[in-house]
């Protein structure tokens, strides 16, 4: 076996190896996002067109004829085109990119697959790019035009690596060194005739677009969970807050000697909103309605006792047949309590209501509270960190959405709508 045979079936078994690797890693992950799934498919065909071109390596030094030799560079012709052609799919898995960018981009890819495609055929009776003599691969003058579309495609993936306003520089050099390694092996593989060069290159680039962005997404993926984790915590702790526990403490505590049975039913009931408030710091599915609407009676009760006649509630409950994110709706009656009713001297009404349209369940808060300017308000920044909080986990768990409408002097209305079938 020559020098250049023995390189090649180096390069192809290192890189079959290395491949397979991933697709075990990428196969066994439970999880796996749109991007990862088109990166797997990226690998798997990669370990074909490794295999192929090993086989042929094997098979060339046996054996040569020129029907093999043609047959076999139409296949790597073709084969480096569908490798061009899944690189650009895994990079439109992994950007954000506007359909009206996308769907011309596709259309584009596609269509000049199926020409090239075309050609690669066509040659194999005519012999315009390539031919084989007495065994010998024989290129002609245009050869170049049957590699424009990789050039095409790695222009595109270049181009749009580069301009995407939301990649970062380690994400850029990625894309761009999968782009320009295989082009600077295609030079230097003209100089030594007879390696492959450019397979060698393909498991380079593809390392570094492996551990430059799955790798380095999985790890900040796994970081933003925990902050999501830290973030739920800090919520459902805020809801514990030590002035309402001290304050229902003292409340009890007054009530034994003056009248226990009523003392026992809110040690009972603040009991039971300990209780729901800790068990869902580990909740991260969706609970029925009925629950959470247990637990708003739980808190309001409460507030009721220490209270009296400052705190009014009204419940309009048409349905209760449909499930919510643990404390997404609790927090939003608490603050009708302390940021609206409460706010007023004489106090006010909460009123809860529950219905539901063909569309969607909704759950609306109304308070006749102080109200406020709702363009005076920046909810974004870190005072309205609860109300983000719920906003997100409505919208992410259960297709849901959040309006809120408020005057002052008026009164807010809390609007949560939940979308049927999320």
């Amino acid at each position: 076996m020559s020098n250049n045979a023995v390189f090649n079936a180096t390069v192809c078994i290192m890189g079959i190896l290395i491949f397979a690797i991933h697709v075990v890693n990428l196969l066994v992950k439970k999880e796996k996002r749109k991007d990862e799934m088109a990166l797997l498919v990226f690998f798997v065909f990669t370990i074909i067109h490794f295999a192929a071109y090993l086989t042929f390596t094997f098979i060339k030094t046996a054996y040569t004829s020129n029907a093999l030799v043609v047959g076999f560079y139409t296949v790597f012709y073709v084969f480096n085109n569908i490798e061009v052609l899944l690189l650009f799919r895994y990079m439109l898995c992994y950007v954000e990119l506007a359909d009206k960018v996308k769907k011309p981009l596709n259309i584009l890819a596609y269509t000049l697959f199926g020409l090239f495609i075309v050609l690669d055929i066509v040659n194999i009776f005519t012999g315009i790019f390539f031919d084989a003599v007495d065994g010998q691969y024989m290129r002609s003058k245009a050869m170049i035009v049957s590699q424009s579309y990789q050039f095409v495609m790695f222009a595109v993936v270049f181009l749009v690596a580069v301009c995407h306003k939301n990649l970062n520089l380690r994400e850029k050099l990625a894309f761009v060194s999968y782009c320009l390694l295989p082009l600077v092996a295609i030079v230097l593989q003209n100089i030594f005739k007879g390696y492959a060069i450019a397979y060698a290159s393909i498991v380079i680039a593809a390392e570094i677009l492996f551990f430059f962005i799955s790798v380095q997404r999985d790890i900040a993926l796994s970081e933003q969970k925990e902050k999501n984790k830290e973030a739920q915590i800090k919520i459902m702790l805020s809801q514990i807050q030590p002035h309402f526990v001290y304050n229902s403490l003292s409340a009890i505590s007054t009530l034994i000697p003056m009248d226990p049975p009523r003392a026992q039913t809110a040690l009972d009931d603040f009991t039971e909103y300990l209780r729901l408030n800790l068990s869902s710091l580990t909740e991260s599915r969706l609970i029925p309605f009925e629950w959470e609407l247990k637990h708003i009676k739980t808190y309001l009760s409460l507030e009721k006792m220490r209270f009296n006649d400052r705190i009014n509630v009204k419940y309009d409950i048409w349905t209760t047949d449909f499930e919510v994110p643990p404390l997404s709706i609790q927090p939003i009656v608490e603050n009708a309590v302390k940021h609206g009713v409460l706010q007023k001297l004489e106090g006010g009404t909460v009123t809860i209501t529950a219905y539901e349209t063909p569309q969607a369940y909704v759950v609306k808060i109304e308070d006749d509270g102080v109200g406020f300017d709702i363009d005076k308000v920046d909810f974004v920044n870190d005072d309205h960190f609860g109300i983000n909080n719920i906003k997100f986990r409505i919208a992410k768990m259960s297709a849901g959405k959040l309006t809120i409408k408020s005057e002052p002097g008026k009164g807010t209305v809390v609007t949560v709508t939940f979308g049927k079938g999320a």
